[in-house]
């Protein structure tokens, strides 16, 4: 049996993207229903990074105060341990912010901060276990999508004005909508995976860089989010050489791991990060829209994949939420979205695309990656005349931080701002 419904605004996927944009639609007076594929939103090895720019949009939502109330991690800097030591390579602390840091918060708290918030607007409809397997067309137009309840294996469609896919990079509506994408070669994958975190362990982010290996670990509180990069396509070799070849990689990478490592117990705790980088030709037709990594699949370096798409969702809402208010959104209207958000995902994704070639793709290019770790060096120019330079560090800050074009709150989406919390960053 297929059951029918109908909606104005149909958000496919339930991430930072689909979140933001349902919340905004209905803050708008647009009937909006978000399709959420899982149950809930506890997935690890999610992109848990908060930048500035998101922070501050939560300030003008009025949920700041909650945020501060989550468990997060502040970070007001970025930095490298390469052959020759430590170097400081971001200072988010020079921006000229009212929030001058990353928050590292739990991706499945922040989205529930989303949801609750989003519940609380008599338009707003969040489906959970809603599958979306394909999209509804008349005459060249999307008028919904077909969706199954992964529940009760139940068959649905929902009509919807517009159709907005906030699916990821793996998604569905973009397959079904025949839009041609742009990929761009990436030379890496990331193996994630978590390690114990030890009282008196450095406290923020640790990357770990060396001819051969590159390392991230991310301060999760009680234990380490870990990504090990590897050359594209080289999982399953790594694989084969058995669990213990990753954590001696790490030992050696990173020598005050070696007395965790031990809770790798076998490859299941290992999860494989499939990157890729592409981009959409056109982000629309007709009925139908496509934000975040959707449209754009960003690569993991700089950790900007959620930002970009929370700023995507924001400029959608502004420019076709009171549009939907009276009627469907022009093609040219669901255009200007492109427009205005095609820049920073283009310049972001050609400053990944050059650290992939230059830095990380040289990097991981070596004839055998279990050979000894390299003895210290000297550092290289560029990074020793950054140190005599500090203030150089506020180009990554405000590249990575802010965005070339930081999106806020339209006024009709504003709320006041709680009473604040006693921050619970660490």
């Amino acid at each position: 049996m297929m059951n029918n419904d109908r909606t104005t605004a149909c958000v496919v996927g339930g991430g930072p993207a689909g979140m933001v944009l349902g919340l905004l639609l209905a803050r708008a007076g647009v009937e909006v229903t978000v399709l959420e594929k899982h149950a809930d939103f506890l997935r690890d090895f999610r992109g848990d990074t908060v930048h500035p720019s998101t922070l501050e949009l939560l300030d003008e939502l009025g949920l700041g105060a909650r945020f501060d109330a989550m468990p997060h991690r502040r970070v007001d800097s970025i930095t490298a341990m390469l052959d020759g030591g430590a170097v400081q390579i971001g200072n988010f602390s020079l921006l000229r912010h009212p929030r001058p840091y990353i928050a590292l918060a739990p991706q499945w708290d922040f989205l529930d901060l989303l949801a609750t918030a989003g519940a609380e607007e008599p338009t707003f409809t969040l489906v959970r276990n809603a599958e979306v397997t394909g999209l509804l067309t008349e005459d060249g137009r999307v008028t919904g999508v077909r969706w199954r309840d992964r529940t009760t294996g139940a068959e649905h469609t929902l009509q919807a004005t517009l159709t907005i896919g906030c699916d990821g990079r793996s998604s569905t509506v973009r397959a079904a909508s025949g839009l041609r994408s742009r990929a761009f070669g990436v030379p890496l994958d990331v193996e994630w995976f978590r390690l114990p975190r030890l009282e008196g362990d450095t406290a923020g982010g640790v990357g770990r860089f060396t001819r051969g290996h590159f390392a991230v670990m991310i301060d999760r509180g009680d234990y380490w989010q870990c990504g090990y990069l590897i050359r594209k396509g080289g999982d399953a070799e790594l694989r084969a050489k058995g669990i213990d070849t990753l954590r001696t990689r790490m030992s050696r990478l990173i020598p005050w791991t070696t007395d965790r490592v031990g809770a790798l117990r076998s490859w299941d705790d290992v999860s494989l990060l499939d990157v890729r980088l592409d981009r959409l030709r056109r982000w629309s037709k007709p009925g139908l829209l496509l934000i975040g990594d959707a449209a754009h699949a960003m690569s993991p370096v700089g950790g900007v994949g959620i930002n970009l798409a929370v700023a995507d969702a924001v400029a959608a809402a502004r420019i076709v939420g009171p549009a939907l208010r009276s009627g469907p959104a022009s093609p040219a209207r669901l255009a200007a979205v492109q427009a205005r958000r095609w820049l920073p995902a283009a310049v972001i994704q050609a400053v990944q695309r050059g650290l992939h070639r230059v830095i990380l793709g040289a990097a991981l290019d070596v004839v055998d990656p279990d050979a000894p770790i390299p003895a210290a060096t000297e550092l290289p120019r560029v990074v020793r005349f950054v140190r005599r330079h500090p203030k150089l560090q506020l180009v990554p800050a405000r590249l990575f931080g802010l965005g070339l074009l930081p999106e806020h709150a339209p006024e009709w989406a504003r709320r006041p701002q709680a009473s604040v919390a006693e921050p619970a960053a660490v």
